[in-house]
């Protein structure tokens, strides 16, 4: 049994839970490249399926009065989900190289925006319009690689909601995705029973830490929980895209 896998893998998830405790979102862009680094971006995603519905069905449940209003989630989540097929069939079929380098891009970009672009401001009507292409992408995303928020989340981050609305409604969107991309992805035969086991095993890491995630929010300001983040994804990023190249 690879032990250093493992460990380094429920690393990750418990990175990935004290992120998404923090600010509702995020966990993906840290698990997926270090399991897809460790093993490859079919099995990465396939094993993030489980911690992804249940973590976001629980925060979707708890916040669910500040959501967006309920024509904004039929776009925005609605086709999120429909991006999800479109996704998965590009992860069935594209080679691993190829993957791990589209991943570091991805991550790449998120933070390039994330740097770029602090102070830009999506208005509510422009988001609402935008919503449904916004939730296609970022559906697309998730099933080719199984990271939305470069997309996703900073869709929602311009649109400069409250922390609560903000969970709410990108719990709802992460939700309808992973529910299109459980079946997706068992039909094309990536998510099997092993990777159900191992998967629903990779709920407790994720699970366990996001309470230390909202604590740390109230302690340390906002913006050096940020840089922080974007430091670790770099390297990440670099790794994989070293990982695709060699």
């Amino acid at each position: 049994m690879d032990w250093t896998g493992l460990a380094l893998g429920a690393g990750a998830l418990a990175a990935g839970g004290i992120l998404k405790g923090a600010t509702g979102a995020g966990a993906p862009i840290i698990v997926i490249p270090v399991l897809a680094l460790l093993y490859d971006v079919p099995f990465a995603v396939a094993i993030f399926v489980l911690p992804n519905i249940l973590g976001n069905l629980w925060q979707a449940w708890k916040y669910r009065a500040h959501a967006l209003p309920r024509l904004f989630l039929i776009r925005f989540a609605g086709l999120g989900a429909v991006g999800i097929l479109a996704g998965s069939l590009a992860l069935a079929w594209l080679p691993g190289d190829l993957l791990l380098a589209g991943l570091a891009m991805v991550v790449f970009v998120y933070i390039f925006v994330r740097a770029a672009r602090p102070g830009w401001v999506l208005s509510r009507s422009l988001g609402a319009r935008l919503a449904a292409p916004a939730g296609f992408v970022g559906g697309v995303m998730q099933g080719a690689g199984g990271v939305s928020a470069p997309v996703s989340v900073t869709f929602l981050n311009a649109m400069r909601l409250e922390r609560l609305e903000f969970i709410a409604t990108i719990a709802i969107f992460f939700l309808s995705a992973g529910l299109a991309q459980l079946p997706a992805l068992w039909a094309l035969g990536i998510f099997t029973r092993e990777t159900a086991v191992l998967s629903l095993a990779a709920t407790v890491p994720l699970f366990g830490t996001m309470p230390l995630g909202a604590m740390l929010a109230r302690a340390l300001p906002k913006e050096v929980f940020d840089r922080i983040i974007l430091v670790l994804l770099a390297l990440i990023a670099l790794r994989l895209l070293y990982a695709a190249l060699t």
